[in-house]
């Protein structure tokens, strides 16, 4: 994938994405970039539990505290803790907030225990003029650079 330009954008609220997204980049040489919210969550797993769904039911999008130009890159590796059956609030705002027309999506995601659900569906809907690739799913961030190495090369 070194010919193209790689970013690999990803929001993580325990940690566990960030190690995903940390495993691509050794792989790749990506660029990585960090989607941050302006406003915190809450670290009580009620509360954010709570609050992901309200943001969820109401189409809330959280405000970003970063911003990136997109428009460098070919290629962009986006990673999401599954959040009520889909991608993190945060993430739809930056899904929302760029352009990506033309570009490859190549999407990864962790869980706690259900699966990616609806993640890389909800990303095809608000994507519709990108390529979205076969997705990564990882149980928290169990996942070996191997196994990731393996996704990749297999999505090129």
């Amino acid at each position: 994938m070194s010919e193209k330009k790689v970013l690999i954008a990803y929001y993580s609220y325990s940690g566990n994405t960030k190690t995903i997204a940390e495993k691509i980049r050794h792989i790749t040489g990506g660029q990585l970039f960090e989607i941050k919210t302006i406003k915190e969550y809450p670290r009580n797993y009620t509360d954010i539990v709570n609050l992901a769904k309200q943001e969820k039911e109401q189409d809330i999008k959280p405000e970003l505290a970063n911003k990136i130009d997109i428009s460098g890159y070919d290629t962009i590796f986006l990673g999401t803790p599954v959040w009520w059956y889909t991608f993190a609030t945060p993430v739809k705002t930056f899904l929302s907030e760029n352009d990506f027309s033309g570009k490859t999506i190549i999407p990864f995601c962790t869980h706690g225990g259900g699966g990616a659900y609806s993640t890389y569906s909800d990303m095809e809907k608000l994507c519709p003029d990108a390529v979205i690739k076969t997705g990564f799913t990882s149980y928290e961030n169990s996942a070996k650079e191997s196994e990731i190495e393996q996704w990749i090369n297999s999505v090129k």
